[in-house]
């Protein structure tokens, strides 16, 4: 299976990056591959609603998407990879999906799996409620397969990522698809 990781962290040693480098040696050992769209630091422009694109491209804006769209749209598998900011989905990967307007149909017919993994400060009972809402809300939209979310709460650092269950968790998430 081709998996895209669609990664939203501006720090590329944060720990949600950390739990995707999990996720995708899991991956990799279960005999997938793993592509990294890097989402926080691409040349990516904010959609401008125009639908210039009719909502089947191409986009009318010059930058990465374009070649995003060739690797979206050969996968097999997205995982949403990001920190928690303010309760959602970092606004880098935000952009990212803002500008499945372009592909929709095409993203659609695809049924592709995915996967959610998210590390955050703090570890409220309520931390996660917005942001699973919205991944949920997309893979209903898309047509997608949730095939399992790793939520780190408590993930402030690093360090404190690396020494909680979640890297494990998500290793084993990626090992585990079929």
């Amino acid at each position: 299976m081709k998996i895209t990781m669609l990664l939203g962290s501006p720090n590329r040693q944060g720990s949600s990056n950390l739990l995707a480098s999990s996720f995708a040696r899991g991956a990799k050992e279960a005999g997938h591959t793993a592509e990294v769209i890097d989402a926080a630091h691409a040349d990516l422009h904010p959609c401008t609603g125009c639908v210039r694109c009719g909502y089947e491209g191409p986009c009318v804006q010059k930058d990465d998407m374009e070649h995003f769209r060739r690797v979206l749209l050969s996968s097999d598998m997205l995982v949403f990879v990001t920190p928690l900011y303010y309760y959602g989905m970092s606004a880098q990967l935000k952009t990212l999906v803002d500008r499945f307007c372009a592909i929709n149909s095409s993203i659609t017919r695809r049924h592709m799996k995915s996967a959610l993994l998210c590390a955050a400060w703090n570890d409220d009972g309520w931390t996660f409620d917005a942001l699973t809402a919205h991944y949920r809300t997309l893979v209903k939209y898309l047509h997608f397969q949730d095939v399992g979310c790793v939520l780190g709460g408590g993930c402030g650092t690093p360090g404190s990522t690396q020494r909680s269950p979640y890297p494990a968790q998500a290793y084993e998430l990626g090992r585990s698809l079929k």
